[in-house]
């Protein structure tokens, strides 16, 4: 018997991502990842969605063969939403991503280790951010 989750995707990428669409600003800084599943392993067929909610600015990239994604976003932005596309949710996961350990109401209630899940980390090419769905090192989602 096929559940719902057997027939979610793999469809994210194939019809939902055009070029240009993960630059928010092109003059901004490269913020970058993985979406991993809860084995550790890539998501080639995911989709990440940001939204600058103080810019109005939204953004989307499909996952790579090793899970990956990218976006060119503003550096003066401290937060964006990110939603999570990916086979077998039924529904979007919904988080964010810091590019400073921001002075947050949402961070402060958090504890360091669920905290450390949503700053993205400092590379010399700009910041990367993974998603884990699952597992000891889980991404913190939210409520929608």
């Amino acid at each position: 018997m096929t559940t719902p989750s057997q027939t979610v995707g793999p469809f994210y990428s194939i019809g939902l991502v055009n070029d240009g669409q993960s630059v928010l600003d092109p003059d901004g800084v490269v913020l970058e990842g993985q979406l991993f599943d809860g084995q550790g392993e890539p998501i080639w067929d995911g989709l990440i969605e940001l939204w600058d909610a103080a810019g109005g600015r939204w953004g989307r990239s499909g996952t790579g063969p090793e899970g990956n994604f990218s976006f060119r976003v503003p550096a003066d932005v401290p937060c964006f939403e990110v939603y999570v596309f990916a086979r077998g949710l039924l529904r979007h996961q919904w988080t964010r991503v810091y590019l400073d350990d921001a002075d947050d109401d949402v961070l402060e209630r958090l504890e360091p280790r669920e905290r450390a899940t949503l700053i993205a980390q400092r590379e010399s090419t700009g910041f990367r951010f993974d998603i884990r769905l699952q597992g000891d090192d889980a991404t913190v989602f939210f409520a929608h």
